[in-house]
Formats: C-alpha cells, sequence, structure tokens
C-alpha cells in the first residue's frame, strides 16, 4: 500500500508540474473574451478563466476532504482500539 501511494504522489507530482498555461475555455467562451479583450475590456477573460478553475477545483477538493475525514476516523479508531486492548485485564 504505501508503493502504491508513492508512486500516486509521484505522478501527480510530474502531472502538476508538466502543466502550462492551459486554455480552459470552449470555443463560444473564447470568442467571447476574445471580442471583449480587442474592445479594451479585461475583467471579463480574468474572471471566466478563474471561474473555470474553480469549477475545475471543486471535485477534487471534495474528494480530498472526504478523504482526509476517512483517514482521520481510522486513525482514531485504531488509536480506540489499541487503548482498549491495553487496558483489558
Amino acid at each position: 500500500m504505501k508503493v502504491l501511494s508513492k508512486i500516486l504522489t509521484i505522478s501527480t507530482a510530474f502531472l502538476m508540474l508538466g502543466t502550462g498555461d492551459l486554455l480552459a475555455q470552449c470555443a463560444m467562451c473564447r470568442a467571447t473574451v476574445e471580442n471583449n479583450l480587442s474592445n479594451g475590456d479585461i475583467g471579463i477573460g480574468a474572471g471566466l478563466n478563474f471561474g473555470i478553475l474553480y469549477l475545475f477545483v471543486m471535485p477534487y477538493l471534495a474528494i480530498g476532504v472526504v478523504g482526509f475525514l476517512w483517514y482521520r476516523k481510522s486513525k482514531l479508531q485504531a488509536k480506540h482500539e489499541q487503548s482498549r486492548r491495553n487496558y483489558q485485564w
């Protein structure tokens, strides 16, 4: 299990480091932003990119929170069982 965890962590790190600037927009959104940029309005493009990245991160954040809570519960349960074994007559 530890080997799998290390491999997963290293491969995730390589994937995260390998990404450069990404254009996280659909074709219609990109056309609208380019039109607004040509008219001198910069705020819409930055806001749109931030919104898309925000929506992209939320599922991973939710999975991370659930994983952390699961890990914490299993650690507390193991600690509780260990203390029960120590106090048995």
